[in-house]
């Protein structure tokens, strides 16, 4: 299943705060696409909008033909969104295995489901951790934990926020040929980043927000060098010239 995400006139303000300002981005399907911005500029909200937990004040939010406006983030995951978040969701006390299998039911969980589980934790690289409590893995580990749980549900899209934050250098690599893999196979990515060589280097498209605005969309060498996003985001001033 591939589908594109949509995002349009999204707008969204917290009392007196205008988080997202007619906001519109599209995830085309079986590509990654990169949302990139200085902190406080929306990301955040965007995916919560996206993802069902945050209630829009204007916009609509389509995967393919279906308009998931206004959907519980149960109904978003169940129509084929899975998401990860800055802060990694996981059960620190429950094994690695037994995070995998709370989607089976808290563990009690059919030989089949048991052996996708761990299929998705040797693909992520932690399998050899599945017998560990989870609260025991290093950052970067919870990351792919959190993407292998996602990838349970065998979602459509996938948003990953800040997938490469606080991670080092050598498992950042091991995220994005993981990523890179599982586009391949035709899973659509919307990504949230702060690490510019990351997503440069990984994302097809790159759509850029500040102060809750779209300022820049495209390929990753033309919203490289887009004045706006050199003052905006890299707090670079565009030559006059």
């Amino acid at each position: 299943m591939t589908a594109t995400l949509r995002a349009e006139g999204v707008s969204k303000a917290f009392g007196g705060l205008q988080a997202l300002s007619d906001c519109s981005l599209t995830a085309e399907a079986g590509r990654i696409t990169g949302l990139i911005g200085p902190n406080g500029s929306g990301k955040t909200t965007l995916f919560n909008a996206i993802t069902g937990y945050e209630r829009i004040d204007a916009g609509q939010v389509f995967l393919g033909d279906r308009r998931i406006t206004g959907a519980s983030p149960q109904r978003v995951f169940a129509c084929g969104i899975g998401r990860t978040f800055q802060l990694t969701r996981i059960f620190p006390r429950l094994t690695v295995l037994e995070n995998m299998l709370v989607p089976a039911r808290r563990g009690r969980s059919s030989r089949q489901h048991r052996e996708r589980a761990m299929e998705l934790l040797a693909f992520t690289g932690i399998n050899g951790h599945a017998g560990a409590p989870a609260g025991t893995l290093s950052f970067g580990q919870r990351k792919l934990l959190e993407l292998a749980y996602v990838l349970v549900a065998d979602p459509a899209v996938v948003l990953l926020d800040e997938p490469a934050g606080g991670v080092n250098p050598s498992l950042i690599l091991h995220i994005a040929d993981r990523i890179r893999e599982l586009n391949k196979a035709g899973r659509t990515f919307l990504i949230v980043e702060h690490n510019m060589d990351f997503v440069m280097g990984l994302c097809h498209q790159v759509t850029v927000l500040d102060s809750g605005t779209v300022v820049a969309s495209g390929p990753p060498d033309a919203v490289r060098n887009n004045p706006r996003v050199l003052d905006a985001y890299l707090g670079i001033e565009a030559d006059d010239d």
